[in-house]
């Protein structure tokens, strides 16, 4: 079997109609794609900066209490290397 030449034979025009086909049948699917599927609009969220609660001084005292016992549970030597 012989390898002809593409370009001798007239083949490329072949080439060329199946390399146009695929470009107009993906601009085809675009078009498609992008009439029937309208973008959805969603509802914007705003977030409120502004509390009118002032937060708990609960919390202090215990970030102290858990302070305490963690420099309770460190022991420095007292000698240094």
């Amino acid at each position: 079997m012989k390898i002809e030449n593409p370009f001798e034979n007239g083949h490329i025009k072949n080439y060329i109609l199946a390399y146009v086909s695929v470009v107009v049948i993906m601009v085809l699917f675009f078009i498609a794609a992008s009439v029937w599927n309208e973008p959805k609009n969603y509802p914007k969220k705003e977030f409120v900066t502004q509390t009118k609660e002032k937060p708990k001084q609960e919390r202090s005292f215990l970030d102290d209490d858990k302070s305490k016992q963690k420099s309770s549970e460190i022991k420095l030597m007292e000698v240094g290397y």
